[in-house]
């Protein structure tokens, strides 16, 4: 199951770069300074959980558990969903996209929430 999540993490990490180029200049031009600014926190958003889902995955490699595997899965639910609908949003001007926000944003309070329970349960090293 870690391997899958790295993978992820790296392409969120590739892809998450590439838009913040991709928004800094290419969409400079085309975008508002207010949707500008929705796309860089779809970007930041994105960013953030590719490294916790390295950081998630590698704590994983050494102290496995159905929380951390769940924690994975629910930070990657919220860069599709969050971010995504972010990126969608600014790109078609789809207002409505807004409301599939906080159903990412809650994803990653979740994956937080799980990966805070996987740590309380952690045995001393």
């Amino acid at each position: 199951m870690i391997r899958p999540f790295l993978v992820l993490a790296a392409f969120f990490g590739l892809t998450g770069v590439a838009l913040g180029a991709f928004a800094a200049h290419g969409l400079k031009s085309q975008l508002s300074a207010e949707y500008l600014a929705v796309f860089q926190t779809g970007v930041h958003y994105q960013l953030i959980h590719a490294l916790a889902l390295i950081g998630v995955a590698l704590l994983a490699l050494h102290a496995p558990s159905r929380l951390l595997s769940i924690a994975a899965a629910l930070f990657v639910v919220g860069v599709l969903l969050f971010s995504g609908s972010l990126y969608l949003l600014t790109l078609t001007g789809i207002g409505k996209l807004g409301i599939i926000t906080p159903i990412g944003g809650t994803a990653f309070l979740a994956g937080w929430f799980c990966l805070l329970l996987a740590g309380w349960k952690l045995r001393r090293c």
